[in-house]
């Protein structure tokens, strides 16, 4: 966004095109709020219905005109277009109404800027920014290409088109580059994770649905929650303990939109991995809201897209302190709670206890010697707590997989005691 402040912010005029792909109105209602998050102050808005976008200049050029009266009138100062606008379309637009212009997925990524507090936030961020801006150089198309060999076409070399093309380009491979590591020590800490059996959460939906305050409410966090889109940018983990003792890994996550692009998607790809790895995804939607479903249809399908759809999931209907009337009698993986009052959350943390079934079991081991070979078996799919060499084998304390039970069952003792290790429990009792 061009520079404001909070006394005298800028003024945006919001256009867009129906052409019946989509309710307008609510996708306007909803770059209106994107608009003013991101720092200016809508004061109207203009919509043409059309069969298809004008290739030129989006909207018809009759309309375009009263746009740029209304600009000139008013002194508005943006043009905020909800579709993605082309390089000459945005020229060209810019000519007509001398006026600057902005399409959706700028202001979004304008938003995600503010926002972004941790390194790898701010990565994904100038990514995002850097793929934006590479198709959209593009100027005079092949008059401003490299020039070659050949009657006509020597001159000076390399044009600045093609300097800054080449200057992004290297800026993609560095943050892709940057952003990879980051993921690799994420994908260590995982792996720690699951090792130490404790089970992630990760808590997603749509944006301002109450995604923060639930994670501040079951876990006494102190994130940042507040009635605004995209509240929460970078991802953040803390641990919550289940009605059963366990604890477990709950993880917020940047909040879903309607249209919302793909590049986007693929630079915030690692964040949203953390609902792909998950063992629990919570998809919260905004019970008091009219779009609520629709909100939760976005999110669905954009788990499906990262790969999550088949992740158990239990509908979260928050804000239930919003409504009058309270829904239909739900499933078993549907829970009404408000995050503000605390209602339902202790129904929601025992829903939760009953589907994350421990994937890994505490029990006591007397291994012969010749089977030693075990205890790395165990190491590589759990952890050795502790272990002591007795004249009739291998005693150890071990948190086991169950996919490997099976191969220690005849090993297993209860009631026995390791130096240094309180009594375990065998996985039958």
């Amino acid at each position: 966004m061009y520079p404001t402040s909070e006394t005298n912010p800028q003024t945006a005029l919001l256009v867009a095109a129906d052409c019946g792909e989509y309710d307008v109105e609510v996708s306007l209602d909803e770059l209106e709020e994107l608009t003013e998050t991101a720092g200016a102050k809508v004061v109207g808005r203009l919509v043409q219905r059309r069969p298809a976008l004008d290739p030129a200049t989006c909207i018809g050029s009759g309309r375009l005109r009263e746009a740029a009266d209304f600009c000139r009138n008013q002194g508005v100062d943006l043009l905020v277009f909800d579709h993605e606008l082309t390089a000459a379309q945005m020229r060209n637009i810019e000519n007509i109404c001398e006026v600057a212009v902005l399409d959706r997925t700028m202001v979004i990524l304008d938003i995600f800027a503010q926002r972004a507090n941790t390194s790898e936030g701010r990565l994904q961020v100038e990514l995002a920014q850097q793929r934006y801006r590479l198709p959209r150089l593009t100027g005079l198309g092949k008059s401003l290409s490299r020039l070659g060999g050949g009657v006509g076409t020597r001159g000076p070399g390399e044009t600045q088109l093609e300097t800054d093309r080449r200057h992004i380009r290297r800026r993609i491979q560095t943050l892709e580059a940057q952003l990879a590591e980051l993921e690799k020590r994420r994908n260590l800490q995982r792996t720690r994770r699951r090792k130490d059996g404790m089970p992630t959460v990760a808590i997603v939906g749509y944006t301002n649905v109450g995604k923060s305050t639930l994670l501040n409410a079951l876990t006494g966090a102190q994130v940042l929650s507040k009635d605004m889109l995209f509240a929460t940018l970078d991802p953040t983990s803390r641990g919550v303990e289940l009605p059963d003792g366990r604890q477990v890994l709950l993880v917020d996550t940047v909040g879903f939109i309607r249209r919302l692009p793909h590049h986007l998607v693929q630079a915030f790809k690692s964040t949203l991995e953390e609902a792909v790895y998950a063992d629990l995804i919570l998809n919260v939607c905004d019970i008091s809201s009219p779009e609520a479903q629709a909100q939760v249809e976005v999110t669905r399908d954009l788990l499906a897209e990262l790969g999550a759809g088949d992740t158990p999931t239990i509908m979260v209907l928050n804000k239930a302190d919003k409504r009058q009337e309270l829904p239909e009698p739900m499933d078993r993986n549907t829970v009404l709670v408000s995050a503000r009052t605390g209602f339902g959350l202790q129904v929601l943390k025992s829903r939760m206890a009953q589907i994350l079934t421990p994937s890994q079991l505490q029990v006591q081991l007397c291994l012969p010697y010749d089977q030693a070979g075990l205890l790395a078996l165990i190491r590589e799919n759990g952890r050795v707590f502790a272990e002591e060499y007795r004249a009739d084998g291998i005693w150890a304390n071990c948190l086991v997989d169950r996919k490997v039970l099976h191969r220690l069952q005849a090993y297993v003792v209860a009631g026995n005691t390791l130096q240094g290790a309180e009594p375990l429990q065998g996985p039958d009792q």
